[in-house]
C-alpha cells in the first residue's frame, strides 16, 4: 500500500489529492485546492504555496508525488509565473525526500478516461466513479486526483515489470 499525493500546479489555484494504492485497488483519501493571495507580491505567493504543500505532507505523510506537467501559455508572462509555481510544486515534495513524478496531461487523461483528448468533465466524472467520496470543490483538486490516479497505473505497471524481470532472473540461475 502507497499514499500517493497528485499536484496540478497553479499559481493562483494548486489542485491536490491523495490516494491510497493496493495494487490496482484506489481508494480516496483527501484532495483540495491551495489557493493564494493575489494582493501579495510572486514570491510571497510562491511561498504560501510551499507552507501549504509542506503543511499537507505533514499531515498525509505520502510515501510519493506526482505533478502534472504544465502547457506552455500564450501569454509569456502568465507562462513564466506559472512556471515558477510549478518549479515549488515540484520542489516541496522532492526536499521533503519523496520520489516525484511527471506526467503530461494527455497522458493523466489517458489513464483517467481512456482517452487523451478527454474534457475536464469527463476527467471529472471518471474521478467521482474510480475515488468515490472524492469531493472535487474545484477542476484544480479533480486534476490533481487525476494525476494520483496516473501514477498509481504506472506505478503499478513499472512494480509488476520489476517483479517479472526479478523471477526472470531468477529463473535464469
Amino acid at each position: 500500500m502507497a499514499l500517493l499525493l497528485g499536484l496540478d500546479p497553479g499559481l493562483q489555484h494548486t489542485g491536490w489529492g491523495v490516494v491510497e494504492s493496493a495494487g490496482s485497488r484506489l481508494r480516496h483519501v483527501a484532495d483540495g485546492v491551495i489557493s493564494t493571495t493575489t494582493e501579495l507580491s510572486l514570491a510571497e505567493r510562491l511561498c504560501q504555496i510551499h507552507r501549504a504543500l509542506n503543511a499537507l505532507m505533514d499531515i498525509w505523510k505520502p510515501d510519493e508525488a506526482a505533478v502534472e506537467h504544465t502547457y506552455v501559455n500564450k501569454n509569456p508572462g502568465a507562462a513564466l509565473k506559472l512556471g515558477q509555481a510549478r518549479g515549488v510544486v515540484l520542489l516541496a515534495p522532492a526536499m521533503a525526500g519523496l520520489p516525484v513524478a511527471e506526467y503530461q496531461a494527455m497522458e493523466v487523461k489517458r489513464a483517467v478516461v481512456g482517452t487523451g483528448h478527454a474534457d475536464k468533465i469527463q476527467v471529472a466524472e471518471m474521478v467521482r466513479r474510480l475515488l468515490p467520496g472524492a469531493t472535487l470543490k474545484r477542476a484544480d483538486a479533480s486534476d490533481a486526483l487525476a494525476v494520483a490516479i496516473c501514477h498509481a497505473h504506472h506505478r503499478g505497471t513499472r512494480m509488476m515489470l520489476a517483479r517479472a524481470q526479478g523471477l526472470g532472473g531468477q529463473a535464469a540461475r
